[in-house]
């Protein structure tokens, strides 16, 4: 399910809904599974059981890569 919503976001017109950041948690650990993820065009994949360090770890990167944001990086 996770999979067809992420391809089918991914497809909307609307550049800042299209581009929304999507992680995949889930029990499946494997390389296949984050291959599928990602495939998928999810931005991450975290396998449970969920460490909050790694969340906060994706969060910063994707963060770090504006592009899938949509809000402008700050002005320093």
């Amino acid at each position: 399910m996770g999979y067809t919503a992420t391809r089918e976001i991914r497809t909307l017109n609307d550049p800042k809904c299209a581009n929304i950041p999507i992680i995949a948690m889930t029990a499946n650990a494997f390389e296949e599974d984050r291959k599928k993820a990602i495939k998928a065009g999810m931005n991450a994949h975290i396998a449970k059981p969920i460490s909050v360090d790694i969340i906060l770890e994706n969060l910063e990167r994707m963060r770090q890569n504006r592009k899938y944001f949509n809000e402008p990086a700050e002005k320093s």
